[in-house]
């Protein structure tokens, strides 16, 4: 009998441990699920930051290749704008030994003509001499002409060169210019102006546009004609709906 007890005791026992492990067991399955799960969740987290992360490093890489070209182009036109710059010089130069030659030939023919009539010349001696003098002239005032273009030329350049340099730089320009509003476009906020290379316009320069001593706006100059010039608004600079006839001053006037 006694030892029937022992036997059930050690089988209740059994059984006892035998379910305590299964729980434990169980516990330790649902934890290991846990686990599992966690670790998936994290692995799908981790492989959709690394396609970000490859969808980002696509675009910088594109985002970089594009700046590349850009700053290429951009030191492609600055050495073209240097090299233009460059040869205008040397034009304005051989144009100024140039009229300096004419002028002397203009005061040698002019004193010739004054001996000759002193000596007393013949009339078609002094109609040679005329002549000569005529196209001498014209030769100077040809040459004064290409010179201011040259002159307007180069002033344009060194304003572009100086955007290079400074891409805030704004060249001045004269404290007389003063034109209006011929055309305003507001859709993409552009202006013709009645001023242009002859005023003393240049590209980049900027110009106050006001009606009654108000200020509406302000512009900056895109390109320039020999009379006209279309400008752009300035971001931050509007106050009010140009119109036609408005007036325009330099923003930064030379001293």
């Amino acid at each position: 009998m006694l030892t029937r007890i022992f036997l059930l005791i050690a089988i209740v026992a059994g059984l006892t441990a035998g379910v305590l492990n299964f729980v434990k067991v169980k516990e330790n399955i649902t934890v290991l699920r846990t686990d599992l799960k966690t670790t998936q969740d994290n692995l799908a987290s981790t492989k959709t930051d690394l396609n970000n992360t490859k969808s980002t490093l696509a675009k910088t890489e594109s985002d970089l290749k594009r700046t590349r070209t850009q700053l290429a182009d951009a030191v492609a036109e600055r050495d073209k704008a240097v090299k233009a710059e460059a040869l205008a010089q040397q034009r304005a130069q051989k144009l100024t030994d140039e009229m300096t030659d004419v002028r002397k030939k203009l005061d040698d023919a002019q004193a010739e003509l004054a001996a000759y009539k002193v000596a007393g010349m013949t009339p078609l001696e002094v109609a040679n001499a005329n002549k000569q003098i005529k196209e001498l002239q014209n030769t100077l005032n040809a040459l004064r002409a290409e010179n201011k273009i040259l002159g307007t030329t180069i002033r344009n350049l060194k304003s572009e060169l100086a955007i290079y340099r400074d891409p805030d730089s704004r060249p001045s320009l004269p404290a007389t210019l003063h034109g209006k509003v011929v055309v305003y476009d507001p859709k993409w906020e552009f202006v013709l102006l009645d001023v242009g290379e002859d005023q003393g316009v240049l590209v980049n320069g900027e110009l106050l546009v006001n009606r009654d001593g108000k200020l509406i706006a302000k512009v900056i100059v895109r390109s320039i004609q020999k009379d006209r010039c279309i400008a752009n608004i300035v971001s931050g600079w509007k106050y009010g709906e140009l119109i036609e006839g408005d007036s325009v001053i330099p923003a930064n006037p030379a001293s």
